[in-house]
């Protein structure tokens, strides 16, 4: 009796979790879809923040395909398995850090041309 109810809550975790794992990695694909349109058409009109919302958008999406990777962590079986997993995860990660490491970046320069633009028409008058 409890090996049946054992093995049915074992099917609805799996279940839930597959339909989670689909639902996260189709949210994060529509993000950075979404995003790199949007930064292609910022791009066009040369807007000044194209880069910043670009990037933002990325790791947006990337944080959606790892929260769905983590959750593969939980109906994988073998550790080979989990392995692939943990470099996925790991992988995402790093580009993920990659990204907002670029984004303080081009926020900082982006900070530092406006008061340089301040400066000098303060400097004009």
């Amino acid at each position: 009796m409890f090996a049946e109810i054992e093995g049915m809550m074992e099917a609805i975790l799996h279940n839930i979790a597959n339909m989670a794992i689909v639902l996260f990695e189709f949210i994060g694909v529509g993000i950075i879809i979404y995003s790199g349109i949007r930064g292609f058409i910022k791009w066009l009109r040369r807007a000044g923040d194209t880069k910043i919302y670009l990037a933002k958008g990325l790791a947006m999406g990337l944080e959606f395909k790892m929260g769905s990777e983590i959750l593969r962590t939980v109906v994988v079986r073998e550790w080979k398995e989990i392995g692939i997993v943990a470099g996925i995860i790991a992988l995402r990660a790093a580009l993920t850090f990659l990204i907002h490491w670029e984004i303080k970046e081009e926020e900082r320069t982006s900070e530092q041309e406006s008061e340089d633009k301040k400066s000098a028409a303060e400097a004009e008058k």
